[in-house]
């Protein structure tokens, strides 16, 4: 049978997100290959985070409770990923197209001697599998047919929404097998705390660019967001500009993000940054200039100073939240 095995991300022991949105293509591949869909999930505390994605149409989930995957090493996961994969006999492995993902999975198609395809938007059959994918900031779109007998795709989890619920698939322990290397020893993990929502998983996002001017004027941006309960972003631009941090910036060479609603302020809306927002539900573009290109791609635009118009916003949305 040519099922489908999805490795889950999760935080803290929490589900993220973007393995919903990977379970959507993984169950739209499933259904053009006959087989099912089966998540893998890794770490030392996962059981709530297995029980909460058994509830989204697969057909079992199968988790390693085991210190070996307290903290997250490429070296580690990958042999396990490998093996669940043949005994599940899944011919397409899946993942978000994440920073986890992006390391692991060719490790996981080195050991499984699989094609691999990144940024997977899209999956036919035409012969056979078929997945597209952006190039080029998204300006091309290309067909990819991996000739692999097993395939491992990243997926770009913004152009897909999380499945409905469903009645709960059972939860299997796995035995990954997996002990750690003599040679590799886990130092730490830096994470940025704050109180706002990871910008991948936020249903509202905030963004400002370079025509802010500065670091101090991105508090209003943080009031806007904070107000809405969103997470805030920034352009290549404004983070090279050293105004806010790097782990804000959505574009090319950023986060992707698809939340329900996008603000982008004092952005222009150059190619690399739509790249990563265009797939928002409702994008509200504020800019001074009635020319620029955000506008292009934006539900709604305000030509504004953004100076005098997002404080008013914000005043007047804490008048109504």
């Amino acid at each position: 049978m040519a099922n489908v095995l999805v490795v889950a991300e999760h935080l803290d022991g929490a589900l993220r997100k973007v393995t919903l949105s990977t379970l959507t293509f993984a169950q739209q591949t499933a259904a053009l290959t006959g087989g099912e869909v089966h998540v893998l999930v890794l770490g030392d505390n996962v059981d709530a985070a297995a029980s909460e994605v058994a509830k989204y149409g697969v057909a079992a989930v199968h988790y390693a409770n085991e210190p070996v995957f307290a903290n997250y090493m490429a070296e580690t996961y990958a042999p396990a990923i490998a093996k669940a994969a043949q005994e599940l006999s899944a011919t397409v492995v899946c993942a978000p197209s994440s920073t986890t993902g992006k390391d692991v999975l060719p490790r996981v198609a080195a050991k499984l001697e699989a094609g691999m395809v990144s940024d997977a938007i899209s999956v036919s059959d035409d012969d056979g599998l078929k997945f597209r994918r952006p190039l080029w900031a998204g300006n091309v779109i290309t067909t990819v047919d991996v000739l692999t007998p097993v395939k491992v795709v990243s997926v770009r989890t913004s152009d897909f929404d999380a499945p409905p619920e469903g009645d709960a698939a059972p939860v299997k322990e796995f035995a990954s097998g997996v002990s750690a290397p003599d040679n590799l020893e886990f130092v730490s993990f830096e994470q940025v705390k704050s109180e706002r929502p990871e910008l991948t998983d936020a249903d509202v996002v905030v963004a400002g660019g370079r025509g802010l001017r500065s670091g101090e004027n991105f508090q209003m941006i943080m009031d806007l967001a904070d107000t809405l309960g969103g997470a805030v972003g920034a352009t290549r631009a404004a983070v090279d500009s050293g105004y806010v941090p790097n782990d804000w910036q959505i574009g090319q060479t950023g986060k992707v993000v698809a939340p329900n609603l996008y603000f982008a302020v004092a952005i222009s809306g150059a190619i690399q940054h739509l790249a990563g927002m265009k797939g928002s539900k409702t994008i509200v573009a504020i800019n001074k200039d009635p020319e620029a290109p955000i506008f292009q791609v934006a539900d709604y635009g305000l030509v504004a100073d953004a100076f005098e118009a997002v404080p008013e916003l914000t005043e007047k949305l804490k008048t109504i939240t």
